[in-house]
């Protein structure tokens, strides 16, 4: 029983996997958001598993958001992945607490809204100017890019002309809100 859903999980991975790198989507395409999002949770699942409780509030009717669907995952898996690590750092030092990942999708004024929330320990505030800048990282050398938020900013403000804000509270966590507008612009696709 436990070799079938392993390999259950597996297929399920590899599944998410092959959608998820889906090369070649050079337009737009109307998008389940919902849909992605929980490919990517999959994906994801060891970065969080151990760190974190993952918990989903998804608004059910929400439309087909005009996205570039590979890009956007990987918007999302950054933001996963960030979030597990916030919680890691922040429980160092007790690592049997568990944190908590919410992800919430809302439609709000003629675009979806994802926010993506973690019980780190925030960001602390002489540095939230600087935390969409390339290569700025606060992980140890070795372990962080600085590549992770700055290509997710770029995807969703300059490619997706959508917004990406964030809220944090040092010692209580971050959440980052992805506003991804309805209206697809035709010059988007070229």
């Amino acid at each position: 029983e436990h070799s079938l859903k392993g390999v259950e999980r597996i297929a399920k991975i590899v599944q998410a996997m092959k959608i998820f790198a889906h090369p070649g989507m050079v337009a737009k395409e109307p998008v389940d958001i919902n849909k992605e999002i929980e490919k990517t949770i999959t994906i994801t699942r060891n970065e969080w598993k151990y760190v974190a409780d993952l918990k989903t509030d998804f608004e059910e009717s929400l439309p087909p958001i005009p996205c570039f669907r590979a890009e956007f995952n990987q918007v999302i898996l950054n933001m996963i992945v960030n979030a597990a690590h916030a919680i890691a750092e922040a429980n160092r030092d007790n690592q049997s607490q568990r944190g908590t990942i919410h992800i919430r999708t809302i439609w709000e004024g003629n675009q979806a809204k994802i926010c993506i929330g973690d019980t780190g320990a925030g960001i602390p505030e002489e540095i939230r100017h600087k935390i969409f800048d390339l290569f700025f990282t606060t992980k140890e050398p070795g372990k962080g890019t600085g590549q992770g938020l700055a290509i997710s900013h770029s995807v969703i403000v300059e490619k997706h002309k959508g917004t990406l804000t964030l809220e944090t509270q040092e010692g209580k966590g971050t959440t980052f809100t992805i506003g991804l507008p309805m209206e697809a612009d035709p010059a988007d696709n070229e």
